[in-house]
């Protein structure tokens, strides 16, 4: 069965309802300042799937229109077997990606966007991978740009987005300082691709769902853990799987099961008290740094989607993140904090029962532990010999 895809695509204000057309490359934001989503596509069939691409690119029928691909071979990545605590799960390992995080998952469909409407120069605020993965597509696509970045960040990161070609500037402040400084450079008229903000970032994610579904045999899992921060893995697959479960390829959603640290957990926190809008929330610098994002543009969206899925959340401590990614280690998976946050999450879902015997859960494990050279050296030298 060939899929038949809407007719206008646009972009959606999911707050408002408001639509606007996917036509102009300075829209990242609807009028309001509300974020933005692309209205619901149809979902595939298998036979959609372009089996002659080894990328996420293969799914190119579930995409809004774009021309050519801005492509350096992101997705395809491996689901591997495995346990963590007892617990039998997959690990997706997304640092199998050319950047070695997800992030070029988004960052492959946005600046294919841009790259479509001629922009030839943009500005990306990052605490890394993001800006790494933006950097690398942008030099693909003979785009300049700027990326912010919070002033501590990583130092390998910061050395592999300057390695494409990007020009940095350091921001005093934390992750939210940065963002606040490109916003406001995109109002005075830059072109933003704010991987936090722009749709088609969110479309990138998206094929998350596609790929375990893919991965699966043409099935959902019952479980899928992921870290947020600003939380689009969570809106990945909840627009990838949503597509697919209103198409009829899959009888029901796997529960997003979503994990951030203890020192920095807005989204939960508003979770938790059963709220739709941010709570107070005290936060405190954490290990997995690509998750301290104190007030997430899509905290609504996040919330709603982790609700409609049955699924849950849980904040880890430091000491259990630390933890996790020496376990990880200890298997053969190299992940940096922010995505060990998910493994060590799996022994607390599991052990409240929210994860039960039989159950197929799959584990997104976000990005390589060689961006975060120097908290790796720290925790192994100062664990157990």
């Amino acid at each position: 069965m060939t899929t038949v895809r809407p007719a206008a695509p646009a972009y959606l204000d999911e707050r408002s309802g408001r639509t606007y057309p996917l036509t102009d490359p300075h829209r990242w934001r609807g009028d309001d300042g509300t974020p933005l989503t692309v209205t619901p596509l149809t979902g595939l069939a298998p036979a959609d799937v372009d089996t002659s691409r080894r990328s996420l690119w293969r799914y190119r029928a579930a995409f809004p229109p774009l021309l050519a691909p801005v492509t350096l071979g992101e997705g395809h990545t491996p689901l591997l077997e495995g346990e963590w605590d007892g617990v039998p799960v997959s690990y997706k390992t997304e640092w199998a990606n050319p950047t070695g995080s997800f992030k070029d998952r988004g960052a492959s469909l946005l600046v294919s966007y841009l790259a479509h409407h001629g922009v030839t120069e943009i500005i990306e605020d990052s605490s890394g991978n993001g800006g790494s993965s933006i950097a690398a597509y942008c030099a693909a696509a003979g785009i300049r740009a700027r990326v912010l970045v919070p002033e501590h960040t990583s130092p390998a990161k910061i050395v592999q987005t300057r390695a494409y070609g990007a020009e940095i500037e350091c921001v005093p402040g934390d992750r939210d300082a940065t963002a606040a400084e490109a916003v406001r450079r995109a109002e005075a008229g830059a072109v933003y691709a704010g991987h936090n903000w722009h749709p088609y970032f969110l479309q990138g994610t998206k094929t998350l769902a596609y790929e375990i579904w893919e991965d699966l045999g043409f099935r959902a899992p019952d479980n899928v853990v992921t870290v947020a921060g600003a939380g689009s893995t969570v809106l990945g697959c909840a627009i990838g799987f949503g597509e697919l479960l209103a198409a009829g390829r899959i009888d029901r959603l796997p529960r997003l099961l979503v994990a951030q640290p203890a020192h920095c957990a807005p989204l939960y926190a508003s979770f938790r008290a059963g709220a739709e809008t941010e709570v107070p929330v005290d936060t405190a610098p954490t290990i997995a740094e690509g998750t301290a994002i104190r007030r997430p543009v899509r905290l609504p969206e996040v919330l709603r989607a982790i609700r409609a899925s049955g699924g849950d959340m849980l904040a880890v401590p430091e000491r259990s993140i630390e933890k996790a990614v020496l376990g990880l280690a200890h298997k053969g998976l190299y992940a940096e904090p922010t995505s060990a946050t998910a493994a060590a999450a799996v022994t607390g879902f599991a052990r409240r029962g929210v994860i039960a015997p039989g159950q197929d859960t799959v584990v997104i494990l976000t990005g390589s532990a060689l961006k975060t050279a120097p908290a790796m050296e720290r925790l192994i030298d100062g664990a157990p010999r």
